[in-house]
């Protein structure tokens, strides 16, 4: 942060008029996000929040099979990816016992590193985490493959996704 309170912001590609399209159109798709979440009753919501909540632990397990990462880089990812909702950022209380319980079934592996005076846990997928990851995907193209799954008709109307063998 500045003197004056305001963070520091990197402008350095500021100038990029590709740089500013981007992020005009994040801002306004952000809003419009924000638009219809805010149009939504408590118990719409709530049903949001708990399907999310649903899929968390293997969002996590995904994450860091992309990255080692420590807890509070996810708990960022998570709150970035929710910032249009005005939800806060999940807490350590919710990530932590989900970090620590993909490690205790061996699905990610955390390893203690000192930066400055802190020590920071970084987690980094194990072979097993991937060989979950790996039957996950497996199952999801079975499904699709098949035509036989009431989930994958699920997200296929829900979130448009668009299969592309048909």
């Amino acid at each position: 942060m500045d003197d004056d309170g305001t963070p520091n912001v990197d402008n350095s590609n500021e100038s990029s008029p590709e740089n500013n399209l981007d992020e005009e159109k994040r801002i306004k798709c952000m809003k419009a996000h924000k638009e219809l979440f805010n149009s939504m009753s408590n118990y719409e919501k709530k049903l949001i929040r708990g399907l999310m909540r649903g899929f968390g632990n293997t969002m996590i397990l995904w994450l860091i099979s992309k990255k080692r990462q420590h807890g509070y880089e996810i708990m960022t990812k998570f709150h970035e990816s929710t910032a249009p909702y005005n939800t806060k950022m999940p807490s350590a209380s919710k990530i932590y016992p989900v970090l620590h319980d993909l490690e205790k079934n061996n699905l990610i592996k955390g390893s203690w590193e000192h930066h400055g005076k802190r020590r920071v846990k970084y987690y980094e997928i194990t072979t097993e985490g991937e060989k979950a990851l790996s039957r996950f995907r497996k199952m999801g193209k079975f499904a699709k493959k098949n035509k036989s799954s009431l989930w994958v008709e699920f997200f296929r109307d829900m979130i448009d996704v668009e299969d592309n063998n048909e």
